[in-house]
C-alpha cells in the first residue's frame, strides 16, 4: 500500500532520469561491483536488479555473464535502462509489488532504492520472496544523517538561512540508515547471517557540474527545496556552495566528495 512518503517518490523522480544519469547515478555506481559481490552475482547467476535507475547494475551484473531482469518506478528511467543495457528485461513496477513468482531468482540486488520506499520492512519481505532457497540479497543506502557528497546541497540551504519546507515527507531510512538498523531490517525479513557493513570513497566531479545536475535539476529533496527559491535566494544559496565546495577542491579543478553508504546483505 502507498504512503504519503511513496506518492512524494513518484512525483519527485517523474522525468528526471536524464538529470540523474549526468549527475548521481555517477556516485552511486561506485557500489555496482560491491554490491552484485555481495548478492554472489556471476556467470549464470539470475539476478533482479531492483530500482534499476539508467541500469548501471544491470550492465555490470550482464558483464559479469549474469542472466539479467530489472524493474523502476519510473517509465524514464526504464526506457533509459533499456538504452543503456541492449536486450535488458525491465519491468515497470512500483514497491512494493515485485511482479514475479516466487522463489525466481538466485540474487537481488538494489542499490540506492530501499532508502527510496514508504514501507521498507515490507519491501525487503517481498524482495526474498522472489529468492529461491539459498539465494542472496544485497542492498546499498545512504549513510544517516547524511554528509559529504549526499548532503552538500542542503548544507548550503541551511547556511543561506532558508528553512525546510515543513510538506517535505522525512525519509523513513533517516532512522534505518545506521549499521545496525539496516544489518537487523534484513534479518527481521527472515535473512540467514544478515551482516552490513560501511563503505566510504571519494567521488570526483566538476563542482559546477555536480551543482548544475543535482541543485538546478531538482534531484532529491535538496533540488526540489532550491527550485522552490526566487533568483536571489538560489544565487544565496549558491554562494554557500561555493564556499562549502572549495574545502574539497583538488589541483585539477575537480571536488574530491566524501561519500558514506552502508551495504546489507542476507541469505534467504
Amino acid at each position: 500500500m502507498a504512503t504519503d512518503f511513496d506518492v512524494y517518490e513518484r512525483e519527485l523522480w517523474a522525468g528526471r532520469a536524464p538529470a540523474y544519469q549526468r549527475g548521481f547515478a555517477r556516485l552511486t555506481a561506485y557500489m555496482a561491483g560491491p554490491l552484485l559481490d555481495a548478492a554472489g552475482v556471476g556467470a549464470g547467476t539470475r539476478v533482479l536488479d531492483v530500482g534499476t535507475g539508467p541500469g548501471v547494475v544491470s550492465a555490470e551484473a550482464a558483464r559479469r555473464g549474469a542472466e539479467v531482469s530489472a524493474m523502476d518506478a519510473d517509465p524514464l528511467m526504464a526506457e533509459t535502462a533499456r538504452r543503456n543495457v541492449p536486450g535488458l528485461d525491465v519491468t515497470v513496477a512500483v514497491l512494493p509489488d515485485v511482479p514475479f513468482a516466487d522463489g525466481t531468482f538466485d540474487a537481488v540486488a538494489g542499490n540506492f532504492v530501499i532508502n527510496h520506499v514508504g514501507d521498507p520492512g515490507v519491501v525487503v519481505k517481498e524482495l526474498r520472496r522472489v529468492l529461491r532457497p539459498g539465494g542472496r540479497l544485497a542492498l546499498t543506502c545512504w549513510r544517516m544523517p547524511g554528509s559529504g557528497a549526499l548532503a552538500l546541497v542542503r548544507d548550503a540551504i541551511e547556511a543561506a538561512g532558508v528553512e525546510w519546507p515543513d510538506d517535505l515527507p522525512p525519509t523513513p531510512f533517516m532512522e534505518l540508515g545506521e549499521r545496525e538498523a539496516f544489518e537487523r531490517l534484513v534479518r527481521d525479513a527472515g535473512f540467514d547471517d544478515a551482516a552490513a557493513e560501511d563503505v566510504h570513497w571519494e567521488h570526483l566531479v566538476d563542482p559546477e557540474e555536480w551543482w548544475e545536475t543535482g541543485a538546478l535539476a531538482r534531484i532529491g529533496s535538496n533540488g526540489v527545496v532550491v527550485g522552490r527559491q526566487d533568483a536571489e535566494t538560489v544565487a544565496r544559496i549558491k554562494v554557500e556552495y561555493d564556499r562549502l565546495v572549495a574545502e574539497h577542491r583538488r589541483g585539477d579543478g575537480q571536488v574530491a566528495l566524501p561519500a558514506h553508504a552502508l551495504i546489507a546483505h542476507g541469505t534467504r
